[in-house]
């Protein structure tokens, strides 16, 4: 079970006018805590007062890095009036102590470094989307000689580009294997796959050429682009299972919404069992309204969340028995909703009785 541990700040590298890098310096005794995947992300606490604010960066480091020095990064970009991302990219100063959440997340490629691997991945990102990206490619790049990875990473301009030299770092370091196009929206280029927005049209093109033979694509921006990208990705042939998304934002968290032909139960409610921790706890759950993470936290302020919002995956859960809706769901894969997996915080009790264990 995830859980937070207090991890000082080592380092804090600008990256752009409005977008840093935090390091963290994990102690020996937490490293095996903190061991992640390519592609996973961190949830940081900050409290003050009674507040309580938790937001989900993605790592951008890589495994080794943290097995051999202790290192963790994180990307983190300035969201116009955003107080936690005021505070990292602002105020936060290198030997300050962070809570830190263990890794989660099942964004990214499996077996990284497995013996024989030989994989043509494909990685298409947008802004600050381009973190945990940056991570599945210096990872497979590192572990898998016999790999190569096609990134597209679409901005408005180079001054806004995330990790601008730790790319080209890795394009000198692996010249037949990577292939980096930066696709820039504000900035004409000698291209026009490269010049403009990443659309439709470019994925057909880039299916036509230097991405015929990508085996898994990686997605990882906001909304808008992601989805688009998937149906293009879709539409152009490409195996609905093998195209992977993360979203870094998708909006405002929904008002809850009564299925179409269904009555309202809001006098009712449902009994909800979870198990988290290994400790069972049972409470009381509105049919519509407060989601099944909102009344767990009342009894439960350990159980896992980060956004809320459907997209982090933080706070998965399988339904053992009974049945939920979700409201919205952004993390899971249809093998996971299809293996009894739900998000909580997007999860409200359909049937009298539900029993959920928290992953």
């Amino acid at each position: 079970m995830s859980t937070f541990h207090k991890i000082a700040v080592s380092d804090i590298v600008r990256l752009t006018d409005t977008a840093c890098a935090v390091e963290f310096e994990v102690p020996p005794e937490l490293r095996a805590s903190y061991a992640f995947q390519p592609g996973q992300h961190l949830t940081l606490r900050r409290v003050a007062g009674s507040t309580e604010d938790r937001r989900t960066y993605s790592i951008c480091s890589t495994p080794a890095e943290l097995a051999e020095r202790g290192r963790l990064r994180i990307g983190v970009k300035l969201i116009p009036a955003g107080v936690f991302s005021g505070w990292l990219t602002g105020a936060l100063q290198v030997g300050e102590v962070v809570e830190v959440m263990t890794p989660a997340g099942h964004f990214g490629p499996a077996g990284v470094g497995a013996a024989g691997n030989g994989r043509r991945i494909g990685c298409l990102a947008a802004g600050s989307g381009i973190t945990p990206v940056l991570s599945i490619t210096a990872s497979v790049l590192a572990a898998e000689p016999d790999s190569e990875v096609l990134l597209v990473y679409g901005n408005r301009s180079t001054g806004e580009v995330m990790f601008l030299e730790q790319l080209a770092d890795l394009k000198n370091r692996y010249p037949q294997r990577l292939t980096v196009l930066h696709v820039l929206s504000g900035e004409p280029q000698l291209s026009d796959l490269l010049t403009g927005r990443i659309d439709a049209g470019k994925i057909a093109t880039l299916l036509a050429g230097p991405a015929a033979d990508v085996e898994d694509w990686y997605l990882c921006g906001p909304f808008g682009m992601v989805t688009a990208a998937r149906d293009a990705l879709v539409a152009g042939g490409v195996p609905e299972g093998r195209v992977h998304a993360e979203l870094f934002y998708a909006g405002g968290v929904p008002v809850d919404e009564v299925a179409a032909g269904e009555e309202p139960l809001d006098a009712d409610r449902s009994d909800v069992t979870v198990t988290l921790a290994g400790r069972t706890s049972t409470v009381s759950v509105p049919y519509t309204g407060a989601s099944i993470l909102d009344a767990v936290l009342a009894a439960r302020p350990d159980a896992p969340y980060a956004c809320k919002g459907g997209v982090c995956g933080t706070c998965r859960a399988k339904v053992v028995t009974g049945e939920v809706r979700m409201t919205r769901n952004y993390a899971l894969e249809p093998d996971e909703i299809a293996a009894g997996l739900v998000l909580a915080c997007q999860s409200h009790p359909v049937t009298d009785e539900v029993e959920l264990e928290f992953r």
